[in-house]
């Protein structure tokens, strides 16, 4: 296989920076797509607002099964692709395309079945449920238009090619930014429809991710071959060995987050405002390790396939060593900037003297948290994906949430900001132990 994005034998760094800069500019297409929804939908009122918020937590369900399915592609396409096995690639990238339109469609027929009552399990109050109906059954129906140019994108990233999965969603973003206005509010012929016509905007969006995400898989990469009936079992349950876990680590995010969030309730409506704002600042600070982290697992599994572990720690250890330095500017630039974010997102000075401690205290950590991001793609490159869900665990009930509440104790609101610095810096450290143990473990060269 020609190596033609250098993940093989290119310089680290250079590939390193050549991949993750268009995956930067495809998760702000992403970031961007999700507050244009919000922006429209909210001129519709509190209620629609509040009606499609209720949808969040479903689905991001739903959609960790593919986010899951695209670990399992990515990381044995590219070990595949490391050892040459073009044909075997296309094959197994075929068949995960599969699994993940099946799963998601049975997912989906089981939600179409559940709206209301389990809306009423989440909270939603009786006069939401018409709005959430209106949004979910288009949502439910059309989500597997999704999968493919999720699922797919992590099959084209497996070769190296972090540009076009980024073009794909930023064009998907484009045509939701168009029709999001015209649909939920109208234009001449076209009526108003409301919540739904965002449910159908996103639709159209992804249809045209999915036309896009094919042709490159088909015609350029020829990375989608006919099934194999002898052989799709089997790479069925490859994918599962290393998607299970990931989906369910992807999972655990929110499941915390939803910990922390009533954890701040008993501290007040201005420590849940002010967290809320913080979580969407955060999202824009660790983008570049999120890239990062996108661009490291298909160049250490390349790696991996060619035999060749030593590249692949270089390339982790030096990801590391980047998200610490690069971390740490970005905290010096908070530091000045703290305040004016803060009056930017809320009118109220205690939920901005919250928000502005947030950005003070917690940013330092974010060097050590992107070390475990890190560590959490080497691992599923490395085939351990259960190790990267233990670590994930571990982050996450074992040190943030006790240390959170044990701050909360000691200082209230900035006890349990502090305590999540604390335990990001903990668990980086955990992680990169763990990382220099996994090196050590790398077979001699032979002579």
């Amino acid at each position: 296989m020609k190596d033609k994005h250098g993940l093989l034998s290119g310089p680290i760094d250079q590939t390193l920076k050549n991949m993750t800069i268009p995956m930067v500019f495809g998760l702000v297409a992403i970031l961007a797509f999700n507050l244009v929804d919000t922006f429209f939908i909210s001129l519709l009122g509190t209620e629609a607002l509040a009606a499609v918020s209720f949808t969040f937590p479903i689905t991001f369900a739903v959609n960790c099964i593919t986010m899951g399915i695209g670990v399992g592609i990515s990381t044995g396409v590219a070990r595949l692709l490391g050892r040459s096995a073009q044909i075997d690639a296309a094959r197994l990238s075929g068949h995960g395309l599969m699994l993940a339109v099946i799963l998601v469609i049975a997912a989906s027929a089981l939600g179409l079945t559940t709206i209301n009552p389990l809306f009423r399990m989440l909270g939603a109050h009786e006069n939401l449920l018409p709005l959430i109906h209106d949004y979910m059954s288009v949502w439910y129906l059309t989500i597997p238009l999704l999968v493919i140019p999720m699922a797919g994108n992590s099959a084209i990233r497996a070769t190296g090619d972090t540009k076009t999965p980024a073009k794909i969603m930023i064009v998907a973003g484009f045509i939701n930014g168009l029709l999001d206005p015209l649909l939920i509010f109208g234009l001449g012929p076209i009526p108003a429809l409301g919540v739904k016509g965002a449910a159908i905007a996103s639709a159209i969006s992804w249809a045209g991710a999915l036309v896009c995400s094919l042709y490159v898989l088909i015609k350029r990469e020829k990375l989608l071959a006919w099934p194999s009936p002898t052989k799709i079992v089997q790479d069925w349950k490859d994918i599962l060995a290393i998607g299970t876990p990931a989906a369910l680590s992807n999972a655990l995010n929110p499941i915390s987050g939803a910990i922390l969030m009533a954890m701040l309730a008993a501290q007040g409506t201005a420590a849940v405002a002010a967290y809320g704002a913080a979580q969407r600042v955060e999202s824009l600070l660790l983008i570049v390790m999120m890239a990062l982290t996108s661009a490291l697992t298909p160049l250490m599994a390349q790696n991996f396939g060619a035999n060749n572990p030593t590249r692949s720690f270089e390339a982790l250890f030096r990801a590391i060593r980047f998200s610490v330095m690069f971390q740490f500017i970005v905290f010096l630039a908070m530091v000045p900037l703290s305040v004016p974010i803060s009056a930017i997102f809320s009118q109220e000075p205690a939920v901005q003297n919250k928000l502005w401690h947030y950005l003070i205290v917690v940013p330092i950590s974010y060097g050590m948290q992107g070390v475990m991001m890190m560590l959490v793609s080497a691992l599923n490159a490395m085939k351990k994906p259960v190790h990267a869900f233990i670590m994930n665990l571990i982050r996450l009930f074992v040190l943030l949430l006790p240390m959170a509440w044990f701050g909360s104790l000691v200082d209230g609101t900035e006890g349990m900001f502090i305590g999540i610095a604390v335990a990001n810096g903990i668990t980086g450290v955990l992680a990169y132990l763990y990382a220099l143990t996994l090196r050590r473990g790398i077979p001699a060269p032979t002579q």
